[in-house]
């Protein structure tokens, strides 16, 4: 039986149809039926393709056709996404996706959708690629309030910063080299400016405290300030500088979530995570801290959980699986991120640096100061105590009068 149909026959795509065409007589053992990619919906020619027969461009074919049971979106972007993946919801088919921005700006009112349809709405391929974290916050952790997420969610963004801190290459050069080996995007700005990232934390967040969070309400800051001054100060203080995607709980039923450049301390797993690699960790109060890592991205690695989305579908045929969050309309969900407490590494440059110390101490009390090979006389790095961020702020602003505020990265 051909039940399934996959719209976008790009890197995804063709990964999908390959990984399931391969695999399909192992594939429907698991399912206890017979079960094949039918439609491959894309606007664009493949001749000489090995699917080509498959192909069409109509995608009201596929709605029509009450034979397909499944419909994999792995096209990306909310155009034409969205509607594609509602009218199939609507018309009965289970979905599935490795659309990140559709889910973490339209996953409330999909899985709404679905199950009123009593279809499912799966995407554990949104966030982490291959890895498996979508299925474990939804059962194997149930049973725990999460009390933390953050991870690595970009592997370009790691990678760069992988090239800066272990081959002293400036932000430029690695972010070349990223693009030249494909890890980059020409217009490489939702990756380096955490958009992608933020995207994810979101899903995450949403999954594990049961509200939706809308990236746009989320504060998010990215790599291409960083400098290998600031690389070499982490290194010599005993950090690595990551951009890392957290949510927490706040009060009052709030959450905190952020995407950030971070002094990771060497003693923490994710700051030895290196290359195109992701690692999330999650706090449950039973289970402590748990890992999650592998390859984010990649054609094989995502369309691995496109195609285990497909297979949970067509074994819960007319059954939902039950992933849901709510939708969230009010404004102060996510807490403001200067009312949250941090630890801030902050290099300055004055004429007379150390002659600052004094001052910097009068303003925030007991801190670190580090160093770095080589350090000019007219620049200092320091490490405040945790205290708000506005507050923070405040006195950054006070030194500003005297000292050019170069870099604040905050501590993981």
């Amino acid at each position: 039986m051909k039940n399934v149909a996959v719209l976008g026959y790009g890197v995804v795509g063709s990964g999908t149809v390959e990984l399931f065409e391969k695999n399909r007589e192992s594939i429907s053992e698991k399912i206890g039926r017979d079960c094949d990619v039918k439609y491959i919906v894309d606007l664009r020619d493949f001749p000489g393709d090995p699917f080509e027969d498959r192909i069409i461009k109509d995608f009201n074919k596929v709605l029509e056709d009450d034979e397909i049971e499944v419909v994999a979106e792995v096209i990306g972007g909310l155009k034409p996404a969205y509607e594609f993946t509602k009218a199939a919801l609507e018309k009965g088919k289970s979905v599935v996706t490795s659309n990140k921005e559709l889910v973490a700006e339209k996953g409330a009112e999909l899985l709404k959708i679905a199950h009123e349809h009593n279809v499912n709405y799966l995407f554990e391929a949104s966030v982490g690629g291959g890895i498996p974290i979508i299925r474990p916050l939804n059962k194997c952790l149930a049973g725990n309030k999460i009390e933390q997420i953050s991870g690595i969610l970009n592997g370009t963004t790691n990678f760069i910063l992988s090239k800066m801190i272990k081959d002293q290459m400036d932000f430029g050069t690695a972010l070349r080299l990223a693009q030249e080996l494909g890890y980059a995007e020409h217009d490489p700005t939702a990756d380096v400016e955490g958009h992608d990232a933020c995207r994810k934390i979101c899903i995450l967040g949403s999954l594990a405290y049961g509200k939706h969070i809308y990236p746009e309400k989320v504060h998010r800051s990215g790599i291409s300030h960083i400098t290998l001054e600031d690389v070499a100060y982490a290194e010599n203080a005993g950090y690595a500088i990551k951009l890392i995607g957290s949510v927490k709980p706040a009060e009052d039923g709030k959450v905190s979530a952020i995407v950030s450049p971070r002094l990771v301390p060497k003693s923490n797993m994710l700051s030895s995570v290196d290359g195109v690699y992701n690692a999330i960790y999650v706090t449950g109060d039973g289970v402590g801290d748990v890992l999650f890592y592998g390859k984010g991205a990649g054609k094989l690695p995502t369309a691995s959980a496109v195609v285990g989305d497909i297979i949970d579908c067509l074994k819960h045929k007319e059954r939902s699986i039950m992933i849901s969050w709510n939708d969230c309309t009010d404004d102060d969900y996510v807490v403001k991120y200067k009312t949250v407490e941090n630890s801030m590494y902050v290099r300055i440059q004055a004429d007379n640096a150390d002659e600052l110390k004094p001052a910097i101490s009068e303003l925030f009390g007991k801190l670190t100061y580090i160093e770095r090979a080589g350090r000019p006389d007219n620049e200092l790095a320091f490490i405040t105590p945790t205290m708000v961020e506005g507050v923070i702020d405040e006195k950054l602003e006070q030194l500003s009068h005297s000292a050019d505020i170069k870099s604040k990265i905050r501590l993981l």
